[in-house]
């Protein structure tokens, strides 16, 4: 494990798998790994230090990487399989189902919750988060005034969102509402157990989760936008892991251990 800053606390984040430069690979595969390092860059620029999270033979994380990591980030990447919530698995809209980046991802995010370290899961990670809790996805999203995918040759789609007051999205923006950038076909259907809406767009799609009701849940934040889009708004990439390293601080500084 390389540290740059021994001082600064372990973020870990699972590494994308899917070769972007495959032949016949969807042109999204390599958007999603180069915004990959995008993510990598803003942890670091929030003051933590990231470490990249390989699988296993079994796709999961080594037990002493994930140990060693206050908190993690699970960001975005290709449709989670649909056989994981009972949809269709063949439905032409899917790309890049790759079950070893399923596997790793849910380690990641069991473990997160498990040992009650914070965690921020954007846009697949989001997904994924709810499946978890037992919750379902729209698998194809049928187009509404609100564009959540761009059209070709675009790189975002973008529009506002309403974040719900008292919600730790709204706080770590310090307003109600904000302009994101997204680039999604699917979203949240059926809401995982334990979790509530915190960001809607006007069109109802869910765009923000966070736990229900636990007061002693550790930091756990879904957002279905992408924060390390550099549009719409420079200002709005660094709030979200900013407020992630400042829930790993305090944990530390309580002397939480899990």
């Amino acid at each position: 494990m390389s540290v740059t800053d021994p001082s600064a606390p372990l973020i870990g984040i699972p590494v994308r798998l899917s070769d972007g430069d495959a032949p016949g690979a969807d042109v999204r595969v390599g958007e999603a790994n180069r915004i990959f390092e995008e993510v990598v860059g803003l942890v670091r620029a929030a003051g933590a230090e990231p470490v990249l999270l390989e699988p296993d033979a079994g796709g999961r994380p080594a037990a002493d990487r994930l140990a060693a990591c206050a908190g993690f980030v699970v960001p975005g990447g290709g449709d989670v399989d649909p056989a994981r919530y009972g949809a269709d698995a063949n439905h032409p809209s899917l790309y890049d189902v790759n079950p070893l980046q399923d596997r790793l991802d849910e380690a990641v995010l069991r473990y997160a919750l498990d040992h009650g370290r914070p965690v921020l899961g954007i846009c697949r990670g989001m997904q994924l988060l709810n499946i978890l809790r037992g919750g379902t996805l729209h698998v194809d999203l049928a187009p509404t005034g609100v564009p959540h995918n761009p059209e070709p040759g675009i790189e975002w789609a973008t529009h506002e969102v309403a974040l719900a007051a008292g919600s730790a999205v709204a706080a770590a923006f310090g307003r109600d509402r904000i302009a994101v950038a997204s680039g999604h076909h699917q979203a949240v259907d059926r809401l995982g157990e334990g979790l509530r809406v915190t960001a809607r767009a006007d069109d109802g799609c869910v765009e923000a989760v966070e736990p229900a009701g636990d007061p002693d849940a550790a930091w756990t934040v879904g957002v279905q936008w992408h924060p390390e889009a550099l549009e719409p708004a420079e200002e709005l990439r660094l709030p979200l892991f900013r407020a992630l390293l400042d829930q790993v601080d305090a944990r530390q500084g309580a002397g939480l251990r899990a």
